[in-house]
């Protein structure tokens, strides 16, 4: 939804989500691994949580980065104002 306040060139941090996914993959295998080598299996299974979630949150950031730029209204566009439907409820 465009409100008309939001910057020209914005852009999602994708890159950034990306690397933050890979350093907590990394992290959480090395916890998974470090903790079932000392026989702690509650501390290993949280890591493999982790690692899961840290999982998940790179294929979908991949997928969103293959996706490629979607398309934006120009400036042409008059904004949008959320609070007026033309009175229908």
């Amino acid at each position: 939804m465009r409100t008309g306040n939001e910057p020209v060139t914005a852009r999602s941090p994708l890159r950034m989500r990306f690397w933050l996914s890979v350093w907590g993959l990394l992290w959480a295998a090395f916890g998974t691994v470090a903790f079932a080598l000392v026989d702690r299996p509650g501390w290993a299974a949280a890591c493999g949580v982790l690692f899961l979630v840290a999982l998940v949150d790179l294929v979908l950031v991949v997928r969103r980065m293959r996706q490629g730029a979607h398309w934006q209204s120009g400036r042409n566009v008059p904004p949008y104002d959320p609070g007026s439907d033309g009175g229908r409820r």
